[in-house]
């Protein structure tokens, strides 16, 4: 049956929730605040598109294997489109500590371990002109919902619509028979539900980090320096962590994520020079911002308050807003220092267009996309709390100068020990490496290589070795904290 989809937000997730839906016979409008991208080069669409809406737009982007796969089973001439506009591929292959190479013997999955680079405005841009050309999509910028249109079935709350302003022009209503949120970490429909009488559950917990980016261009005729060496161009120091993340056509970024109580180094940070000379300590990163090497492109700017979030729409086996549903941040959101956002927003919109397609019930079109939303995205959520709790415990163990998190009780020590250990092991065993970058990937769930006999021997042989020896290969060499601190600040710290 015909149907009429109207989607709010025209980032990654709004248009790959198009693109699943329109293998059916659905009429699609997106509805977009922010205009269109340039026509012009990557380049262009970096530096000149205004995306208001899109918070973490010039924040670098990992797509996972996970997302890559789907793109290039589903939409081989989207990618093929990624990759004339200068996209790369890192293969797993790439992504081997040069420390095992020696070791490695491919196995037939591991093709399906694959990172796909680029700036997030590269993808974006393509893939929203890719969009455009399906005739059964119509995409209309400048478009900002003000509300939605709403009425009471039977107690139950039923989206019909929505109210919208052109270009900041008079408000008109459109009617959908579906309504999908795409709209992001900042979407409105929640309270809007809320205030209608709505009850959605929320669960929420502060990573209590910041990270800053900064954007270069490698030099003409300058090849990218080794991120698997022994100098790694991501890591860790305990009191801040690091990246190096390779774009399109000779561009990438960098991060410094600070955990917030680093007020001193936060505060250095933002000053340009000193975010350089923050990178050229590390080992890791020297190597990318030394002089002739690169050029900055962009001044370092920061993104707080990060925030994991899960909503659910369904109480008691019932939807709490019949031809509503929220996709990407608006339901799931991770810390994205993890780099699942993109990823595990496209499969979500696939997950959508499963739930939709089902039947043209809305109760049971509710239902399933819940339960499937459950079943997919829940273990990735609860994998990167457990990162972020994690990753408090080490901030606050870097202060006393300790690599170790405390543990109370043999559940948490036994916890802590297993993943030392899990550390240490992936980065001198192949097959370890292998199983953690499945569940990097989003391949599997997170922890199911752990099921491997094989794998599950060699990391409790890692753990007789001790905690303090397992937990120190977390860390990458570089300035203690009191010498960053020092360094950054013109003060004797010793």
């Amino acid at each position: 049956m015909e149907q009429n989809i109207g989607i709010v937000g025209a980032g990654i997730c709004g248009l790959s929730s198009a693109l699943a839906l329109s293998k059916h016979d659905y009429n699609i409008t997106i509805y977009e605040r922010d205009s269109g991208p340039p026509l012009g080069s990557p380049d262009e669409a970096f530096f000149q598109w205004s995306r208001r809406g899109a918070a973490q737009f010039r924040h670098p982007h990992a797509f996972l294997g996970v997302m890559c796969n789907l793109l290039q089973e589903h939409y081989p001439e989207l990618v093929q489109r990624l990759w004339e506009a200068g996209a790369r591929k890192v293969s797993f292959e790439d992504m081997i500590p040069e420390e095992i190479k020696g070791s490695y013997a491919p196995k037939p999955d591991d093709k399906q371990m694959w990172l796909l680079m680029c700036r997030r405005a590269t993808m974006e841009s393509v893939l929203r002109k890719y969009v455009e050309e399906i005739s059964s999509i119509t995409i209309l910028s400048k478009h900002e919902v003000v509300a939605p249109l709403l009425e009471l079935r039977d107690s139950t709350i039923s989206l019909q619509g929505l109210r919208l302003r052109e270009n900041r022009g008079p408000v008109r209503s459109v009617k959908h028979d579906v309504i999908v949120d795409a709209s992001g970490k900042n979407s409105k429909f929640p309270k809007w539900l809320r205030d209608f009488g709505a009850t959605i559950k929320e669960e929420s917990e502060d990573a209590e980090i910041v990270y800053y980016t900064k954007h270069y261009q490698l030099g003409n005729d300058q090849n990218e320096p080794d991120r698997t060496g022994k100098n790694r161009g991501a890591g860790d120091l305990g009191y801040i962590k690091y990246g190096v993340f390779p774009g399109d056509n000779g561009h990438f970024a960098i991060i410094l994520c600070l955990p917030n109580h680093e007020k001193e180094l936060r505060n250095a940070v933002r000053v340009p020079a000193m975010f350089d000379k923050i990178c050229e300590a590390i080992p890791g990163l020297e190597p990318w911002v030394r002089k002739g090497k690169s050029r900055a492109t962009t001044n370092s700017f920061g993104f707080g308050k990060i925030n994991a979030i899960w909503r659910s729409f369904v109480k008691d086996n019932r939807p709490e807003a019949l031809n509503y549903f929220a996709v990407g941040d608006v339901a799931v959101r991770t810390n994205p220092l993890y780099g699942r956002g993109c990823s595990t927003g496209i499969v979500h919109s696939h997950l959508l267009e499963k739930a939709i397609s089902s039947n043209n019930s809305p109760t049971e079109r509710a239902l399933m996309f819940d339960r499937l939303t459950e079943k997919e995205l829940r273990p990735i959520y609860q994998a990167s709390l457990r990162e972020d709790r994690l990753g408090k415990k080490r901030a606050q163990a870097s202060l006393k100068g300790s690599t170790l998190e405390p543990s109370k009780g043999i559940k948490q020590w036994l916890r802590a020990s297993i993943g030392d250990a899990i550390a240490s092991s992936s980065r001198e065993n192949i097959d370890v490496f292998r199983g953690v970058m499945k569940s990097f990937n989003l391949l599997e769930k997170p922890g199911d290589f752990l099921k491997n006999r094989k794998i599950r021997r060699i990391i409790f042989q890692y753990m007789l070795r001790g905690r303090k020896r397992n937990s120190s290969a977390r860390y990458q060499s570089g300035p203690s904290r009191l010498e960053m601190i020092g360094l950054v600040t013109g003060k004797d710290t010793a």
